[in-house]
């Protein structure tokens, strides 16, 4: 899925396109992100041995309003049953579908020497996720030949488009310096991967073969900080 840049507002993930030809139109980005979230919940919920949950008790424990929970689910299909509800394993199997989930996505990290990178590579979590990391790259020659984590040494970011071919990574993930973003990018490029995760301070655009997401974490702050000033002075 595209998310910013590139093709208007965002692209879909072929199986997707294919889903919304036609007169159905596609879900808004909020919508495909807040999927994710309904796919934790549900995890959570099989886990602690609930079969059946409805969209008012999906939405409590979220947060969220339950009409919004329904009209998110809504794009993508008939999947409850009213005065019932969702079947939990049944609804999360049908999520794990539309995000393309059910194989697993290789992926590689370009700066994995710096701190981010570094701690990217060690993160544990990203395999129960159906996220592999499969390759590590840098052009600090300090890195170079270093292993951290089961993804093996770090590369040289030159061998990028050779790997990217080599491995079959799909997702590249950029934690790399704004100076840095634009070299690194025309390796990407060379590459063949197919999406980049880029968590540089400089926004890149999609391209016709790249879908890229970009990830600003000062905004992500700056977010916060609004909540926690609205908590400050009494606001809802």
């Amino acid at each position: 899925m595209n998310l910013s840049g590139g093709c208007g507002t965002f692209c879909l993930h072929p199986a997707l396109e294919r889903l919304f030809l036609g007169t159905k139109t596609p879900p808004p980005q909020a919508t495909i992100r807040r999927l994710s979230i309904y796919l934790r919940c549900l995890n959570s919920l099989d886990d602690e041995g609930i079969t059946v949950i409805s969209s008012r008790e999906l939405a409590e424990r979220l947060d969220l309003n339950p009409a919004q929970v329904r009209k998110d689910l809504a794009h993508f299909g008939d999947f409850g049953k009213r005065g019932v509800g969702y079947t939990v394993a049944k609804l999360r199997d049908h999520l794990i579908k539309i995000l393309g989930l059910q194989q697993k996505r290789l992926v590689g990290i370009v700066g994995a020497g710096g701190r981010l990178g570094h701690a990217l590579a060690l993160y544990k979590g990203f395999e129960k996720r159906n996220f592999k990391v499969m390759a590590l790259f840098d052009k600090d020659p300090h890195v170079i030949n270093q292993v951290y984590g089961e993804a093996g040494p770090i590369h040289h970011v030159s061998e990028l488009p050779r790997l990217v071919k080599e491995l079959s990574l799909e997702i590249l993930v950029l934690c790399v310096p704004a100076e840095a973003l634009a070299e690194v990018f025309d390796y990407v490029r060379l590459s063949g991967a197919k999406a980049v995760l880029n968590f540089a301070p400089v926004k890149l655009a999609s391209t016709d073969g790249v879908t890229v997401h970009n990830v600003d974490l000062a905004l992500e702050l700056e977010s916060l900080s609004y909540h926690l000033a609205a908590r400050e002075a009494g606001r809802p």
